[in-house]
């Protein structure tokens, strides 16, 4: 695994190879949660990328599947077994890092403290 960290967060950057099926399983929970696109490498040398948006985790690996919404969405919904994964990418961007409720809190109290104006309209994700 390479790439930044963020707790048990990957970041963009990261890259999981496929080799060990129980990291693949983790990384893939932490692909469902990412916001930002990946790019999963298949077996086969082909590659999607896009969001991943569900992920079927079952008792066996050969059975276990992720759903990626394409950046081409005339590909439609794509499914790939875990089995076909030789490597996951974190490559997109997710909005939504470090906008968490508690920064949302400090920064706003930050903004009072220093006499300037504080409002509770939420941060653009882009």
């Amino acid at each position: 695994m390479s790439g930044e960290k963020h707790g048990d967060l990957v970041v963009q950057g990261t890259t999981i190879s496929g080799d060990d099926p129980e990291i693949l399983r983790i990384a893939l929970d932490q692909a469902f949660d990412y916001r930002g696109d990946v790019t999963i490498l298949r077996r086969d040398g082909t590659e999607v990328e896009g969001y991943l948006f569900d992920r079927r985790s079952e008792r066996t690996l050969e059975a276990s599947l992720v759903r990626v919404l394409p950046l081409e969405p005339q590909l439609g919904r794509i499914e790939i077994a875990y089995p076909d994964i030789a490597e996951i990418r974190f490559t997109g961007r997710d909005p939504a890092a470090g906008k968490t409720w508690e920064n949302w809190v400090r920064r706003f109290a930050e903004k009072k403290l220093a006499g300037e104006e504080a409002s509770i309209e939420s941060d653009r994700l882009d």
